[in-house]
C-alpha cells in the first residue's frame, strides 16, 4: 500500500470574475494517508472548499487549474478525462458530505428514493437485476443503522422536511459511505448543527471512518472540531498553505506566526478577546510572498516576495515560513 492515498502538489486555482482573474490557490502542497483523517484549517475564503472541489473535479467552467500532480491511489487526477473521473472516481472512490445537507436533497422526492437513485449508479455491488436491487436496499438498510438512525424502512418512506437537521446530516453520512470509497471530504459537515448534535456527529464519523479504514479531508474553521476528530491538521490562509502537523504537535508548537495568532484568538475565559490586526486580502491582487505577511508581525523583506519552501522542523511537522516559531506554547 502506498505511504500517501493522496498527494496534492503545487496545486494552483484561479477563476475569471468581473473584477479580474482571482488566484484562489497559489501553489497548495499537502498529503493524507490512507485511513487518516486529516483537518484543513482556515478562515472562511482560505481556499478549503475550492481545494475540495478540485479533488473531486467539480470545479465551474471558469476555473483554471495547474500544478505537478493531483495524485490519488496512484493515478493523477488532473490528467483524467472527464467523464472517466465523473463515472470512477467522483461519488465512488472519493465522496462528498456538505455542510449543508438539507439543500442537497430533492424536497420533492423520499430520502429513499434519492439513496437507491445513488446505488443506481455508484453501488460497489457486482450483481445485476433483481439480486442487484435486494442486495443495494439490504446495504442501504444496513448502513442507515450504522449511522445510528432508527427504524430505517420507516426513514426511507419520510421526506427530507420531516428530518432533524441531525438526522439529515446522518443519512448524508451514510451515502458518502455507502459506495465504499477509499477518501470522504467533509466540507464543515456540522456548522448548521447545534452544540451537542456537532458533538455526535464528529464522534460517529470519526468511528466509522476508523473502522472502515475511510480517509478524511475534514475542513474547517473550527479549531476545537479538528481537535475532536482529527490525526492531523493543514492550515490554509488566502489560497497557501502555511503548515501541517500531527495534532498533538501542531497545538503544543504552532510554527506559522498564522497558527500561533490564529490560536491565541481563541476565547479562553482567562484573558479578553484577541483578533488578528488588519484584513484577508483580494485574491484578484493578493501581495506578493506569504500572503500573510501584510499582517505578520515578524514579517521581513525575503516574506514580501517569496513564500517560503516547505521546512520539516519536526518530523512529520511541515511549515512554510522564513521564521517559523520553533519554541512550545506556553500555557497561561
Amino acid at each position: 500500500m502506498s505511504a500517501e492515498l493522496l498527494s496534492v502538489r503545487e496545486l494552483s486555482v484561479s477563476f475569471v470574475t468581473e473584477g479580474g482573474v482571482a488566484r484562489v490557490l497559489d501553489a497548495v502542497s499537502l498529503s493524507l494517508a490512507p485511513g487518516e483523517i486529516m483537518g484543513l484549517v482556515g478562515e472562511s475564503g482560505c481556499g478549503k472548499t475550492t481545494l475540495s472541489r478540485a479533488i473531486l473535479g467539480a470545479l465551474p467552467p471558469n476555473a483554471t487549474v495547474q500544478g505537478r500532480g493531483l495524485m490519488f491511489d496512484g493515478q493523477d487526477l488532473l490528467t483524467l478525462a472527464p467523464a472517466t473521473l465523473a463515472d470512477r472516481v467522483r461519488g465512488r472512490t472519493i465522496t462528498f458530505v456538505p455542510q449543508d445537507p438539507y439543500s442537497s436533497f430533492s424536497p420533492l422526492f423520499t430520502i429513499g428514493d434519492q439513496v437507491m437513485e445513488l446505488m443506481r449508479w455508484k453501488s460497489p455491488e457486482r450483481s445485476r437485476g433483481r439480486a442487484r436491487r435486494r442486495a443495494d436496499r439490504a446495504r442501504v438498510l444496513a448502513m442507515l443503522r450504522a449511522v445510528q438512525l432508527p427504524d430505517a424502512e420507516r426513514l426511507l418512506r419520510r421526506y427530507p422536511h420531516e428530518l432533524s437537521g441531525g438526522q439529515r446530516q446522518r443519512v448524508m453520512i451514510a451515502m458518502a459511505l455507502l459506495p465504499e470509497p477509499r477518501l470522504v471530504i467533509a466540507d464543515e459537515p456540522t456548522t448548521a448543527l447545534d452544540v451537542t448534535i456537532q458533538a455526535q456527529i464528529l464522534q460517529l464519523l470519526r468511528r466509522l471512518a476508523t473502522e472502515r479504514g475511510v480517509s478524511v479531508l475534514f475542513a474547517t474553521h473550527d479549531l476545537g472540531t479538528a481537535w475532536e476528530i482529527c490525526d492531523r491538521v493543514t492550515v490554509m490562509y488566502a489560497g497557501q498553505e502555511l503548515e501541517s502537523a500531527p495534532i498533538a504537535g501542531f497545538f503544543r508548537m504552532p510554527m506559522a506566526p498564522y497558527t500561533r495568532l490564529l490560536l491565541d484568538s481563541l476565547p479562553s475565559g482567562l484573558s479578553p478577546l484577541r483578533g488578528i490586526a488588519g484584513d484577508v486580502p483580494n485574491l484578484v491582487a493578493p501581495p506578493a510572498g506569504c500572503r500573510f505577511h501584510p499582517r505578520c508581525p515578524r514579517a521581513s523583506d525575503a516574506c514580501r516576495t517569496q513564500h517560503a519552501a516547505p521546512s520539516e522542523p519536526e518530523p512529520g511537522h511541515q511549515v512554510r515560513c522564513h521564521h517559523p516559531h520553533l519554541q512550545p506554547v506556553v500555557a497561561a
